[in-house]
């Protein structure tokens, strides 16, 4: 399946753009696409334990299932004061 992952904040400026465009098995989970992000973006590896994945707008576990058409996004921890 194709997937098209938003990037916000840290995890934008590593990937250089605001979509991640990967292809990922049918079945795939939440831990495919990190694995997948990793990949296609090395420079994200260490970044990536520690982000929210979001599916359809909701975060998701490490092991949910990632539907066909589904909305993505890759969202790292921020801080602020």
């Amino acid at each position: 399946m194709n997937a098209r992952v938003q990037m916000f904040a840290r995890a934008k400026e590593l990937a250089g753009r605001d979509f991640v465009e990967l292809t990922l098995p049918d079945g795939a989970t939440v831990t495919d696409l990190r694995r997948a992000l990793a990949e296609a973006v090395p420079g994200m590896a260490p970044l990536l334990p520690h982000v929210m994945i979001a599916v359809n707008l909701e975060y998701a576990s490490d092991g949910a299932k990632i539907p066909e058409a589904v909305a993505l996004a890759c969202i790292p921890p921020v801080s602020g004061g």
